[in-house]
């Protein structure tokens, strides 16, 4: 006789604290692709305790749980309308926690008042998260000659003109 099959715990998700620093620095280091991340992230600034300062301030982020770990997070500014950071661990893609994750930080930025949001990401085309964002109706802006990609999300409700600014909807 078969025994049924225990159903995954399904992931949970809740707002970053300032007691998951190393969850999620373990986070973003293991989904750069980079061997030397903690110490690039050192050099730009970005510590565990330069985190915890922006989240009493301008930043709000939220995480994933699934099977005990934190799996994936988010993070937006809401001073500029940044979409900061996004990071989920390549064995927990495909399953809709990125795609909650950006919603959890888009709609708060959209709630600050921002009509448009944006992120910077690779310039390479092939990149995973290049058609990640556009699925997710995000549209490219912009390209610096340092090689960032700019893209940027109107609120739902808002129109674009013919030179590409926001414009709100008659409502």
């Amino acid at each position: 006789m078969r025994q049924p099959q225990e159903q995954p715990t399904p992931p949970t998700y809740r707002e970053i604290g300032p007691g998951d620093m190393d969850a999620i620095f373990d986070v973003r280091i293991r989904t750069w692709d980079n061997d030397r991340g903690a110490e690039e992230l050192t050099a730009l600034g970005i510590t565990h305790d330069s985190v915890r300062d922006l989240l009493k301030d301008s930043h709000r982020g939220w995480l994933c749980e699934a099977e005990g770990q934190v799996v994936g997070f988010a993070m937006g500014n809401k001073t500029n309308g940044e979409m900061w950071v996004i990071a989920v661990l390549a064995e927990y893609e495909g399953r809709g926690i990125g795609k909650h994750l950006l919603t959890l930080v888009e709609d708060w930025l959209f709630s600050e008042g921002w009509d448009e949001v944006w992120l910077t990401t690779d310039p390479d085309e092939t990149i995973r998260a290049v058609g990640f964002y556009r699925h997710l109706g995000w549209e490219d802006w912009k390209m610096e000659s340092d090689g960032d990609r700019f893209m940027r999300k109107a609120r739902p409700s808002v129109q674009r003109n013919s030179t590409g600014q926001p414009t709100s909807s008659p409502t």
